[in-house]
């Protein structure tokens, strides 16, 4: 009897089927995003379910159209391994977060953030024209960028909850963001970094043979990212630009910027690894030391302060233990199906006709994930290190962008939602602008730098 479809109407028909199942996952996955958009608390909720019954969809299609009969396997042993690796990797993190947790709790009580805050005072002053002169509001969002930049999270969310209420005081319409609200608001989505702490303990907890050598490529996309969020705010909000106190302040930081890309431009592809991670850790111990030395000025018993903040460093270890558990085996179930790599194979095959190199695509989940949820962000850089290591290319661009901006969704969430505004008008879309360029940035300068 023979065959009711020969050879190539099998094919055309198998090809078609994965087709119409490819379009469901990305209408699933762009509702999901849609969901998350609206609905930021729930974000990690959807993302996380997604990942789950989208791997289970595509396992389920190779199932019954190639036959194979080894994807739930591959899925249920990536489920036990990435639990596992979740669970060694935030008990490996302990002794590192330990100890950056005790310096920075050193140097918040040596006055390094109210230093900070005085350097950046006068710029902040122009940046914030509709807030009346010695506003209560300047101090508490002085504050709250400065730990921001030298990643005091616990320190920087109460201060900057404490600023968006000040800001909402002076506000006339309770319900509509104003400009301050917005500037203060995008500024903090773009994430403006020192010392990328978390990071560093990652990649060091995974083997990197220079966890600091990310250090460099982070400070230079972060600054691009802040820079790009804060004049895209500035033009809409009809804020002088050339103002001579916001001409000095960006553009002396964006001269320092650019004398470091230049300079690193010009070095041979081998010295350029040796002398920025030479360059990061010197930077790195000067700002121990500078921490030590003002908390001496100041009289503070340095090591209690120390151990006052390792004690939260040890805490925070243990405490993300279920949600990296959480997140890397939702990762790897997303993985294993063969979701993930059908994805970035589209993305690859779509720069690779454009004529580009295409390494930087296994990193893009990264810089998708960000804007929506910090915790799915850690997750895929963890996974990105674990799959093609830790000083791979692959590696450190998901670190470089990890480190560039922050939670823009979680941000808007929380700083708005805690005054009660509803309209945040053009936040979300500067707030994006900002990520779209930290993410281009951390691409270019990680091929400077690595590739």
């Amino acid at each position: 009897m023979a065959p009711i479809l020969n050879r190539r109407q099998h094919e055309l028909l198998h090809s078609l089927t994965l087709l119409c199942l490819f379009t469901f996952i990305f209408c699933l996955l762009q509702y999901m995003v849609i969901l998350a958009t609206h609905y930021t608390n729930m974000a990690l909720n959807y993302i996380w379910i997604g990942f789950f019954l989208i791997g289970f969809i595509v396992a389920l299609g190779q199932l019954i159209f190639t036959g194979n009969t080894q994807i739930f396997n591959d899925m249920v042993m990536s489920v036990f391994a990435s639990a596992k690796t979740g669970f060694e990797v935030s008990l490996g993190l302990t002794g590192a977060l330990t100890l950056w947790m005790g310096l920075l709790k050193v140097g918040e009580k040596g006055g390094v953030v109210a230093i900070l805050g005085k350097l950046i005072g006068p710029l902040f002053e122009k940046l914030f024209p509709g807030l009346p002169k010695g506003h209560p509001a300047y101090g508490s969002i002085m504050l709250n960028i400065s730990a921001n930049m030298l990643g005091l999270d616990n320190a920087a969310t109460p201060v900057g909850l404490k600023a968006m209420k000040e800001m909402q005081d002076a506000n006339p319409d309770k319900d509509r963001a104003s400009n301050a609200q917005i500037m203060f608001l995008v500024l903090n989505a773009a994430g403006l970094t020192i010392i990328p702490v978390s990071i560093i303990v990652y990649r060091t907890q995974l083997g990197a043979a220079n966890p600091a050598d990310i250090f460099i490529p982070i400070l230079i996309s972060t600054f691009a990212a802040s820079l790009t969020g804060m004049i895209s705010v500035a033009i809409i909000q009809k804020i002088n630009l050339f103002d001579k106190v916001i001409m000095a302040y960006l553009g002396g930081l964006t001269a320092i910027i650019t004398g470091i890309i230049f300079y690193f431009s010009g070095l041979p592809k081998e010295q350029i690894t040796s002398i920025s991670t030479f360059s990061a850790n010197f930077i790195l111990m000067l700002i121990i030391v500078l921490f030590i030395t003002l908390a001496m000025i100041k009289k503070v018993n340095v090591y209690d302060a120390f151990i006052e903040g390792a004690k939260e460093g040890f805490n925070t270890a243990i405490t993300i233990i279920p949600f990296l558990v959480a997140i890397l085996v939702a990762i790897g179930v997303f993985r294993a199906s063969g979701s993930m790599d059908f994805i970035i194979g589209l993305i690859t095959k779509f720069f690779s006709w454009l004529g580009f190199d295409t390494r930087f695509t296994e990193a893009l989940p990264v810089a998708f994930m960000k804007p929506l949820s910090g915790s799915g962000a850690r997750g895929l850089m963890i996974d990105a290190m674990t799959t093609h290591g830790a000083d791979s290319f692959i590696g450190r661009l998901a670190c470089a962008m990890q480190g560039t901006t922050d939670t823009t969704f979680y941000i808007i969430a929380v700083y708005f939602g805690s005054v009660g505004i509803k309209n945040t008008r053009y936040s979300i879309g500067c707030g994006l602008l900002a990520d779209l360029a930290g993410f281009t940035a951390a691409i270019l300068v990680s091929y400077l730098f690595f590739g």
